[in-house]
């Protein structure tokens, strides 16, 4: 396959460009917009939401608040007319929009007198704030262009006009697409550099990062016709993106690294890329089959968005590890030799004996020698950066941890300050009556009763279809520990009394409650998750490097990784620990879908650098039988590889931390840190220095086992075809008897 690319560059090349064409042009024409439908079948708020469907209730639907408040600092809408009026304008207009099935309106409660506005929860008592609350349809009935004109309106009231007007609510969390590009060029940026700096050469640099923003603008792309087949939510994309691009660039600069290793030693350009795919490449499709294989494991998680995330992020990280074996050797076979040119340092060929690092020799020499230390000392570094995993809180950031700059933010933080904070995060209880209509009122009463529990509307009876609507506002704003506590107390304290004599049944829903819903089916099948995906570990590596204990120490260190990950994202998002530096402004829950979302996407890429050292290692081992000798010489030949892909890595994942999003900061940031520990701390410290303890044991596998596992060899076994070598007689290289 490498030969053929090579050989025939611009016929693969057409063929991928034609591909793309044909995907873009589609995702353009045809293309449906990314949706955020939190729905999971099972759980009590989703009860309700479909109680409410089935009775063609309005408050099924998606809603939206627009929050009115008078320019003028010292007026209030008791006293300024001209206040008054713009707020009625602002109600006709929002009124009129298509798809609104209905407003509430505060302009005719501020008529009946500052009293009578607010008792209508409409208006705040200290006449600041005017809440309009808007009522959509259901979310498969609108799309991004309600959210538009709702954002039109508010633009027609420029700073010139007697009220300010923010906006957020339901609407804006379905349909609000975060804004890309910024993580992604920060990346682009530092891969460029690492690359420069690694290989020496802007050709050879450049080659990754063509192919994988070629592979990158494929797989975004589809995402909007993946949304035939399956749900894609709106932060997939830029969840994708960052995945994506890492392991593109990595994996193409494992290819790269090996052909021109291959070229130093004289072979021709045609035969170096078909061994490098033959190598590198089949290393590289495990690897990126290891992480799809983890990624769609979120399928068993029993939360949908979660899958469909899982698909599109599998989808750009399946079409990165096809374009490394087809579309980067047919850009090997076009660049030729200039590979090497254009160089921005003396001596930047890397390959054949340069790749052997002497300052990481001596640096796994002196971890050898000091072995018992380094592995007692690192891993109680580890556990204590895991220690603070014990205070994990799940759940879902609100809207007052986004910047100010944002109107959702704004908004928020008028709403809290007018009407108390957990009007921003309603409860909407749905109540199917059944033949026990009398029910209804004793509900009102025990809700409105509970301690956190601020006030309560009036129920909403639909007797027709037998189901009544009850709207509570807690006391506490709803990413509160308080308010999670209230879901609870209502569902287990709250309702039993009132309805185990009753055929009446009751489901706390709404956003808050659906986010608290899913953080706790994340936390029940996150340790089932987990276990598989350790035991999937366990099997491969144990397939692919005949040994028992290196795919158990694997797994325990990738466990070690991930949890120094989870505690760091703890430190910084929940106890604040330098939030300011990364432009948290304050302190959220973790978002309830990270942790088994970073435990699937770490654990394959965990695999790319346990593969790409330990292959080394064991191929020394096979050849000299010498532990001590074969773990050295694997970091020496391995750690610039290894740290220059983490680095590439850790620069993708870092730059999404700079992003508006606390959910894609989150993920930027825990992904980062894993990244660096497990490439750093893990494989070039802790790795070396317990294989070095395990001595000769690292490789046993009973007799019996050997027999009849399959064997799985992961860099090609060096077995070629009888197509003859080519050597270059026009290198400027002298060639060594062995590479002749």
């Amino acid at each position: 396959m490498g030969r053929t690319a090579a050989r025939r560059p611009w016929l693969v090349i057409a063929a991928w460009v034609i591909a793309s064409v044909a995907v873009v042009g589609s995702s353009g024409a045809f293309g449906r917009d990314l949706e955020d439908s939190f729905s999971v079948p099972g759980l009590d708020s989703q009860l309700a939401l479909e109680l409410l469907e089935e009775a063609q209730s309005d408050t099924a639907g998606l809603t939206a608040q627009v929050v009115v408040t008078p320019a003028d600092a010292d007026a209030t809408f008791f006293d300024s007319a001209e206040a008054q009026v713009a707020l009625a304008e602002v109600q006709a207009e929002v009124a009129a929009l298509p798809n609104v099935i209905g407003i509430t309106d505060p302009a005719a409660a501020l008529a009946a007198g500052p009293e009578a506005a607010a008792s209508s929860g409409s208006v705040s008592p200290d006449g600041r704030v005017a809440l309009v609350r808007v009522q959509y349809p259901v979310i498969e009935d609108l799309d991004a262009t309600d959210l538009e004109r709702l954002k039109e309106v508010r633009e027609g009231f420029g700073d010139d006009a007697a009220v300010s007007v923010e906006m957020n609510g339901d609407l804006f969390f379905s349909f609000e697409e975060p804004e890309t590009g910024l993580g992604e060029m920060i990346g682009l940026v530092a891969a460029v550099i690492i690359l420069l700096i690694a290989f020496g050469s802007v050709i050879a640099m450049g080659l990754p990062i063509g192919m994988a923003l070629f592979g990158l603008a494929l797989g975004v792309s589809s995402m909007s016709l993946i949304t035939y087949l399956i749900e894609i939510p709106s932060w997939a994309p830029q969840v994708a993106s960052m995945v994506g691009l890492g392991v593109g660039i990595d994996y193409a600069l494992f290819l790269v690294t090996r052909h021109r290793e291959f070229l130093s030693q004289g072979f021709s350009v045609v035969e170096s890329a078909g061994r490098a795919v033959a190598t590198a490449g089949q290393a590289v499709i495990f690897a990126g089959g290891t992480v799809v294989i983890a990624i769609l494991g979120l399928g068993f998680a029993g939360v949908p968005f979660m899958t469909a995330a899982g698909v599109a992020t599998s989808v750009v990280v399946l079409i990165m590890v096809l374009a490394s074996v087809t579309l980067l050797p047919a850009f090997l076979g076009l660049a030729g030799h200039s590979i090497n040119r254009l160089s921005v340092r003396r001596n930047a060929v890397v390959g054949g004996e340069a790749a052997v690092s002497p300052g990481w020799t001596k640096w796994g020499e002196h971890v050898a020698r000091h072995a018992w230390g380094y592995a007692i000392g690192v891993t109680a570094f580890l556990l204590a950066l895991t220690a603070p995993v014990l205070a994990l809180q799940l759940g879902f950031p609100d809207d007052g941890s986004l910047p100010d700059s944002l109107t959702q933010r704004r908004a928020y933080d008028l709403v809290a300050d007018g009407f108390g904070p957990g009007s921003n995060g309603p409860l909407v209880i749905a109540v199917d009556m059944a033949d026990d209509p009398a029910i209804v009122e004793p509900l009102v009463a025990a809700i409105a009763a509970d301690p956190g529990v601020a006030a309560v509307a009036p129920a909403n009876v639909n007797a027709e279809a037998g189901v009544a609507t009850i709207v509570a506002f807690p006391t506490s704003a709803p990413q509160d520990d308080a308010t999670l506590e209230t879901v609870e107390r209502l569902r287990a304290d709250v309702f039993p009394p009132l309805l185990d004599d009753s055929s009446a049944r009751a489901h706390v829903g709404g956003q808050t409650a659906s986010f608290a819903d899913i953080g706790n089916r994340v936390t029940a099948r996150l340790p089932l998750f987990i276990s598989a995906v350790i035991l999937l570990s366990f099997v491969l590596l144990m397939l692919v490097f005949r040994s028992v204990l290196v795919p158990l120490k694997a797994a325990l260190l990738n466990l070690l990784s991930i949890g120094a990950a989870y505690g760091v994202l703890v430190m910084v998002f929940q106890w604040g620990w330098g939030k300011e530096l990364i432009g948290l402004e304050t302190t959220v829950p973790i978002v309830s879908f990270i942790p088994m979302f970073m435990f699937a996407i770490l654990f394959g890429l965990s695999m790319d650098y346990e593969v790409f050292l330990l292959s080394r290692v064991r191929e020394e081992y096979l050849a000299t039988g010498d532990n001590d000798r074969s773990v050295i010489s694997g970091i020496a030949n391995t750690a610039r590889v290894i740290t220059s892909a983490a680095l590439i890595m850790i620069s993708v994942f870092a730059g999404f931390v700079l992003g508006d999003d606390p959910t894609v900061k989150m993920m930027g940031l825990g992904l980062a840190t894993a990244i660096f520990v497990d490439a750093t701390i893990v494989r070039i410290v802790l790795v070396p220095a317990t294989m070095k303890l395990m001595g000769d044991a690292n490789w046993w596998l009973p007799e019996w086992l050997d027999r009849i596992l399959p064997t799985i060899d992961i860099d090609g076994g060096l077995e070629f075809d009888d197509e003859p070598i080519e050597l270059d007689a026009d290198l400027d290289t002298e060639l060594e008897p062995a590479a002749v």
